[in-house]
């Protein structure tokens, strides 16, 4: 099921979104976990109505730069060792969601080198204004 189905509102917006952005984090609650850094593959895909983000003059300030997103993921994970995807996914939702022009959003992290026998461990989040 899609993002767009879980939400019919979702039908009348744009979907900018950030695929398979890596990034080398402290992250995890077990020792070993807090002493170095782990791959984390973080997926964000925001909704913005179409109706505020239908460019007309093909001006950038039009939409919604999705420079917004690698800034948003950047400044977050900048603050230090985080123990849970669940918070980093919460606290990356609510960053996107404070935009005025994102109507809902939805993230995603993933751990790939935690198991050898599975492509990868994470966690994912959706919620609508």
């Amino acid at each position: 099921m899609t993002t767009a189905a879980l939400d019919p509102l979702l039908l009348s917006c744009r979907r900018v979104f950030l695929k398979n952005y890596e990034v080398w984090i402290n992250i995890g609650v077990h020792e070993f976990e807090k002493k170095a850094e782990q791959r984390v593959i973080i997926n964000v895909d925001l909704y913005v109505p179409l109706e505020i983000s239908t460019p007309r003059a093909d001006e950038l300030d039009e939409v919604v730069d999705y420079d917004f997103i690698r800034r948003t993921v950047a400044a977050r994970v900048s603050q230090g060792h985080i123990h849970l995807q669940e918070t980093l996914c919460d606290d990356l939702l609510a960053a996107i969601l404070a935009h005025p022009k994102v109507h809902a959003a939805r993230v995603s992290t993933a751990k790939p080198d935690v198991y050898p026998d599975c492509e990868a461990v994470g966690v994912e989040v959706f919620r609508s204004k």
